[in-house]
């Protein structure tokens, strides 16, 4: 019997490139302190402008919903992400200098717009399953990302606010939500049969795109 797929078939799927996402020279750099503030302000800065553009997929995740069940699971990732998640990155990126209207002053850097748009577009062609293959890689990545690094002890590292915020229990609960919502949709889809493939490829596109976007933050120093 044919097994179903879950997001992790689609971790394994491109397993190179999940680890060149959440082991990053920039996630190392986090990790141990040693990254630039440079580097830091411009992903904040970046940061800011890709939430943005999250809200509008998980938007248009409601609008591809075919069910009101399924448009009550993507409502509230634009609910959280418009009135909490990017006031609360706006509120730290005051920390490090940076207001609101600086912020909004800000051009998208190549990998932004590459991988905000990417998202939109997938979304757009395809089904909400499609959408959410792309949306999850940053969620879970993110997620794992915080776990590993709070496991590290690093004294007076300047970004253990960040790390703190993604290895907390509510940002891991929120993660595990997305991941088991991607379960749901994709709970009849055979590991061996093309549309796992189609699958596959857009959360792998979109890891691809999370390594661009920690590069681009680097290539700042």
């Amino acid at each position: 019997m044919t097994r179903k797929a879950t997001y992790q078939d689609l971790i394994e799927y491109c397993k190179t490139d999940w680890q060149q996402y959440i082991e990053h020279d920039f996630v190392k750099k986090l990790a141990d302190g040693s990254l630039s503030m440079a580097c830091f302000k411009h992903y904040l800065q970046q940061d800011y402008l890709f939430l943005k553009h999250y809200a509008r997929a998980y938007a248009l995740a409601v609008y591809k919903s075919p069910t009101l069940d399924l448009m009550r699971k993507s409502l509230p990732g634009v609910t959280s992400l418009v009135l909490e998640e990017i006031s609360l990155h706006i509120d730290y990126c005051k920390d490090w200098g940076l207001n609101e209207a600086d912020l909004e002053a800000l051009d998208e850097d190549v990998a932004t717009v590459a991988y905000t748009r990417y998202v939109l577009d997938k979304g757009m062609q395809g089904e909400l399953a499609d959408l959410y293959a792309a949306l999850v890689p940053c969620a879970i990545g993110y997620a794992h990302i915080g776990q590993n690094l709070s496991k590290i002890q690093t004294i007076n590292n300047p970004y253990q606010s960040w790390i703190d915020i993604y290895a907390g229990e509510d940002y891991q609960k929120v993660a595990q939500q997305q991941a088991d919502f991607l379960d749901q949709l994709i709970s009849e889809v055979s590991i061996d049969s093309q549309r796992f493939n189609q699958l596959a490829d857009a959360f792998k596109t979109a890891t691809r795109m999370e390594i661009a976007f920690w590069q681009q933050g680097l290539n700042q120093q």
